[in-house]
């Protein structure tokens, strides 16, 4: 089977999955389905934060009654594997590149029904701002209102996203890239969610912190498996 014929199998597969969803989905049928990290080239540490997805996992599981499964996946951006998952969390310190390939199986996922939440580790911006450009070439990244309602699922986020680490002291932003009036792509900023869901031992951060980083995250999964 050549390549375009996988994406394009896979896109309807993921398709007829969205059309359940839509029909009839509760937070609480979700025990088939994984969510998956996002494996990417450049150079940038994509595997950074090892226990920050299976702690958020727990955190949705147990307290916005999701059943994800508790293991992630991890999928290369241009492996039509992608389709089989409809979040896709992408994170890291450094540079991101994108092939055109890649940059072509990825939009049509997202283009299909799937989500990207990218979450700046520190110093992924200006590549990662280079690569979304790319793949939406006509789409300018636009920040979310505080009124959105990806910070009003189960817990209130009034002021936006949470400030996790301090960074280079910038305000944290939630930005995204809306086909339509859907949100395909999410990308936090200043924020350090990724660095929030992991081990509290890892980073040391206070209980407090650790505990907004997983309600905004459950916030997250929420609205993208509910909207």
């Amino acid at each position: 089977m050549n390549y375009e014929l996988r994406i394009k199998n896979y896109s309807l597969k993921y398709l007829i999955l969205l059309v359940f969803l839509v029909s009839g989905f509760s937070v609480k049928s979700q025990n088939t389905y994984k969510i998956a990290l996002l494996k990417y080239n450049g150079g940038g540490d994509w595997y950074a934060n090892p226990t920050s997805l299976p702690n958020l996992i727990q955190f949705c599981n147990k307290n916005i009654h999701t059943e994800i499964n508790k293991e992630p996946a991890t999928v290369e951006v241009g492996s039509p594997e992608i389709f089989n998952y409809p979040f896709l969390h992408m994170t890291g310190h450094g540079n991101v590149i994108f092939s055109h390939e890649e940059q072509k199986n990825l939009r049509t996922y997202l283009l299909g029904g799937g989500f990207l939440h990218i979450d700046d580790n520190y110093g992924m911006d200006k590549y990662i701002r280079r690569e979304i450009k790319k793949l939406f070439p006509n789409t300018e990244l636009v920040e979310l209102p505080f009124s959105h309602p990806i910070f009003h699922q189960k817990y209130n986020f009034p002021n936006g996203l949470p400030k996790i680490h301090k960074h280079d002291g910038k305000r944290p932003q939630a930005f995204g890239i809306f086909v339509g009036n859907r949100l395909v792509l999410l990308y936090t900023y200043e924020c350090d969610l990724g660095d929030g869901w992991e081990d509290t031992e890892v980073h040391h951060d206070p209980e407090e912190k650790h505990l907004e980083a997983l309600k905004m995250g459950a916030n997250i999964i929420q609205y993208v498996f509910t909207k």
